[in-house]
């Protein structure tokens, strides 16, 4: 399998962007490992069609993290983002500069989708990288005498997570740090309009990944139909 080529820190991440007419903008971000053959991007996918059907000019962004991963966050980072003196040298400023593409890309965005398969009880780190370079002060949230305060209110966002076993329930929800993890994201920078797509049992044989394929593919039309509403 030919391995993807992390973007040079002087490069635009890339992403894929369709054009619409309306004023209607999507933003998809895929992360899954197993990229072409993903459960959890194939129903995304089913997703970003259905929400076509609702905007049918909507401008759609598709992110994808696995095939083009961010580089992780470094002290350099955290210099540029955090310090009082700000970025200091040409790497602390591609750093800036290419978080502030990644914020643009999702400020500009109504709805954001979200695709990723559990890895080790929570989410692939190329997602979490992405999480890590837009979640930043006086861009997405900023500090406020009664604490933080999200400034992407008025967005919504549909989760599409694919899990191994069952973690919904059971004696195995206490492993589960994916979707948990993704809300609290999302609502600490203001979007707490989330709605999930779960598949699970995913490695419980083709029969048990065909039923949640099929609910999952289903759900996807649901979805489309109440943010329609």
């Amino acid at each position: 399998m030919q391995s993807a080529r992390a973007p040079q820190s002087n490069e635009r991440p890339p992403s894929r962007k369709v054009e619409g007419q309306g004023q209607s903008n999507i933003l998809c971000l895929t992360s899954s490992p197993r990229r072409d053959t993903s459960y959890s991007s194939l129903v995304a996918m089913r997703v970003l069609r259905e929400l076509r059907q609702v905007y049918p000019d909507a401008s759609v962004t598709i992110r994808d993290l696995a095939r083009h991963p961010l580089a992780h966050i470094d002290e350099d980072f955290v210099i540029a983002t955090r310090s009082i003196a700000g970025a200091r040298n040409d790497r602390q400023r591609e750093m800036i500069d290419r978080s502030d593409v990644l914020i643009d890309e999702l400020l500009s965005a109504d709805t954001l989708v979200i695709a990723a398969s559990m890895i080790n009880f929570g989410i692939p780190s190329t997602l979490k990288a992405w999480v890590d370079h837009v979640i930043r002060p006086d861009r997405t949230f900023r500090y406020t005498d009664n604490g933080s305060q999200g400034l992407l209110r008025g967005r919504r966002a549909i989760l599409v997570l694919s899990r191994g076993g069952f973690y919904s329930a059971g004696p195995l929800s206490a492993y589960e740090h994916d979707e948990s993890y993704l809300r609290s994201v999302l609502n600490f920078i203001g979007i707490s309009d989330v709605q999930t797509i779960l598949l699970e049992g995913m490695a419980l044989g083709p029969d048990c990944a065909e039923r949640a394929v099929d609910a999952a593919l289903r759900r996807a039309g649901a979805v489309a139909g109440v943010l329609a509403g």
